[in-house]
């Protein structure tokens, strides 16, 4: 018969020093206090018919005795334990508001972030990075955030221009940089020296792609791709004088990215286009733009591409982002997109708003609605004002019974399969060879 394993033998650190197995912050780890903070409206199978009443204070308790543990954690001598501590804490950040306890230990969150990205390997500094970004987004602007980023932007700088760093690690730093950027910074000096960083990373893109040897560098798209979106976020907050100056130096240029192999590059192009005309606009109503007839032709072939060589599915996505982007070109127009969260509606009408949503979408990814919602400064930003605060009878009445979470479930699942069997449909795509 084979021996009983040992209970709990694999879950700490022994004599022989195996690291420890960290266990992640959970999506039932904050369930209870979403549902408290109402984040969950716009999902009716987020919500569950009347059962026990949770004792909310004993849970915040037990969620931030679990974060102090990932906070140690961070200085552990093993880099999975390490990494797995920062996975762990920016899964806890993007979900949940926790201001007050961020509060209390931001020098030391922010001391093992700068040790993470200095000596850690790639994904490590990855996983750094990404939780700069939530630090900041948690913080808002104030000075507590500028002391934040007077630490780590050096740090964030060094890596985006170091080019013995990993592509990844360097591409994770210059959208931290740009993010952390927008969101702290008062000095108009600091805001053009961290754009002029980022400028010389995506400008390298202008070369097609080829470096002094001749050698393909296609393998730095995805960081010129990140410096650009990032340099782009960060004009869009630049004095209108600046906005001129940057606008007649990047326009004529940025038209070559149309031609990268790289799909997410020529979007990466277009949308940046359509966001300088955008402003452009803005600065001059009579704005003129000398090349536009060979512009629109450009925007026109990638808007209509039907490539072979091109899988259907990048090019069914090409073709939506440059449609938008010819009519925004051609005819001011944007196509006005809304988003729903708990029970507000948020209407995205213009390049710039929409470049700053999907930015801060990115990094929060599922938690975009619950920081809508809660966060003082993302509301700010989208100008939704102070959060609506609903009492319990107002969420009582907004509970669905089983019967009827089964009912919505079902109706979603015929929906989606008759969407699918569309597109699966070979005769769906008899347009895609014209």
């Amino acid at each position: 018969m084979p021996k009983p394993k040992k209970r709990g033998s694999n879950h700490q650190r022994g004599a022989g020093g195996q690291p420890r197995n960290v266990q992640p912050f959970s999506d039932e780890d904050a369930s209870i206090e979403t549902m408290s903070h109402c984040s969950g409206f716009s999902d009716p199978a987020s919500f569950t018919e009347d059962g026990p009443e949770v004792d909310e204070e004993a849970t915040q308790e037990d969620l931030e005795y679990k974060l102090k543990g990932f906070i140690d954690l961070t200085l552990d001598k093993s880099a999975k334990t390490r990494q797995a501590a920062l996975e762990s804490l920016k899964s806890a950040f993007s979900s949940k508001i926790l201001y007050e306890f961020i509060m209390e230990r931001r020098m030391t969150l922010t001391d093992s972030i700068e040790r993470c990205i200095k000596k850690g390997k790639s994904e490590e500094q990855c996983a750094a990075a990404g939780l700069a970004c939530l630090l900041c987004v948690q913080m808002g602007s104030g000075i507590e955030s500028e002391e934040i980023f007077k630490t780590l932007g050096p740090v964030l700088k060094k890596i985006v221009c170091d080019g013995t760093a990993s592509v990844q690690a360097r591409q994770a730093c210059a959208t931290c940089l740009g993010i952390c950027c927008f969101i702290v910074i008062d000095d108009i000096m600091e805001l053009y020296s961290t754009m002029e960083c980022l400028e010389n990373i995506f400008t390298k893109a202008y070369q097609r792609d080829r470096d002094t040897n001749g050698v393909s560098s296609t393998h730095n798209t995805v960081l010129h791709i990140s410096a650009l979106l990032a340099w782009t976020l960060l004009l869009t907050i630049c004095p209108m004088n600046e906005v001129k100056k940057k606008i007649e130096m990047h326009l004529h240029k940025l038209p070559s990215l149309l031609s990268c192999d790289d799909l997410n590059m020529r979007i990466a192009a277009g949308e940046t286009l359509a966001l300088l005309f955008e402003l452009a606009r803005e600065t001059d109503a009579d704005f003129f733009y000398e090349d536009m007839d060979l512009l629109t032709e450009k925007l026109r072939a990638l808007a209509t591409d039907g490539n072979k060589h091109r899988a259907k599915a990048d090019k069914r996505k090409q073709r939506s982002v440059f449609r938008d982007v010819l009519r925004a070109v051609e005819e001011r127009d944007f196509p006005t997109e809304m988003v729903k969260f708990g029970p507000e509606r948020m209407y995205i009408d213009c390049w710039v708003k929409k470049q700053t949503y999907e930015t801060f979408k990115e990094i929060l990814g599922s938690g975009m609605q619950y920081h809508l919602q809660s966060n003082d400064f993302l509301r700010n930003v989208f100008e939704l004002g102070p959060p609506v605060m609903l009492d319990a009878a107002t969420l009582k009445t907004m509970k669905i019974s089983r019967f009827e979470r089964h009912l919505y479930n079902s109706a979603a699942f015929k929906a989606r399969t008759k969407a699918r069997s569309k597109c699966r449909d070979k005769r769906a795509d008899v347009g895609e060879f014209f």
